[in-house]
């Protein structure tokens, strides 16, 4: 699932962020063989090929286990000659059965920071939580269209770059700490799981600002399927006393995809 984060508004600076849940597609191919007795089945869209048919083949359940199993099957393995830039079949002896369905969902799709003042940090967070089957893993991606903006008069909230020694930029956090250091920008904080950049985990003085659209940077990701894997994004806003007053608004997209 994505979600777009629309951000801040200012009324003397009253500042609001608004997430809006875009959709995934998941494209599930169900291919239907009643009635067929063949060892090759093919349409316009796929071919199987298969060495035999299994004999058997089922879930076994215990007070204590679950067990799938086939058997007959004379040639299991990877099939290399049913193979495209985009799949590959695997027959026999199941690789992997999962009973856990890809998901992402984010807590809060609207945040608002409310009226907000020069020289002191705000912040506000969301959670984001993933469950994969696949082997894989996934990865989650962010980014902005722009920066938080007053759209009629064309004036912005810069993202942050980090302290002036610890300079950030959209693919490398660093120190944000000081009082004086102005921006927007964000942190990823493990609630379950491990899956957030490593970069925010050397203290939790890590931010980054986020990158532009089209272009998005990996915020969480694992290489292993899981289920309600959680992490917690802060988003740190701070001001000068020169900020013009008034509703600034973004989007923030949020990109989850399963790795295959």
């Amino acid at each position: 699932m994505t979600y777009n984060l629309r951000k801040i508004s200012y009324r003397p600076w009253r500042v609001s962020l608004l997430f809006t849940l875009l959709s995934f597609l998941f494209l599930f191919l169900i291919l239907n063989m009643r009635g067929a007795a063949a060892q090759t089945m093919s349409n316009s869209q796929y071919t199987i090929r298969m060495g035999n048919l299994n004999s058997i083949s089922g879930l076994g359940t215990g007070s204590g286990y679950r067990v799938s199993f086939t058997s007959g099957e004379t040639a299991p393995g990877l099939y290399n000659t049913v193979t495209g830039a985009n799949f590959k079949v695997r027959g026999g002896f199941q690789y992997i059965m999962s009973i856990i369905p890809f998901s992402f969902k984010i807590d809060n799709i609207f945040i608002d920071y409310g009226t907000i003042y020069p020289g002191s940090a705000f912040y506000r967070t969301n959670n984001l939580t993933v469950s994969t089957n696949s082997s894989k893993g996934y990865a989650v991606t962010v980014s902005e269209n722009h920066p938080l903006r007053i759209p009629a008069r064309g004036i912005d909230i810069p993202d942050t770059i980090c302290d002036a020694l610890h300079t950030c930029n959209t693919t490398t956090a660093n120190t944000w700490n000081l009082p004086g250091t102005y921006g927007f920008g964000y942190r990823c904080d493990n609630t379950n799981g491990t899956d957030c950049d490593s970069q925010f985990l050397v203290d939790s003085y890590q931010y980054r600002p986020f990158a532009a659209s089209p272009s998005a940077v990996t915020v969480m990701s694992a290489t292993t399927a899981g289920r309600g894997k959680k992490s917690q994004i802060t988003y740190k806003l701070n001001i000068s006393n020169v900020q013009a007053a008034g509703l600034y608004t973004n989007v923030i997209n949020f990109i989850a995809t399963p790795t295959y």
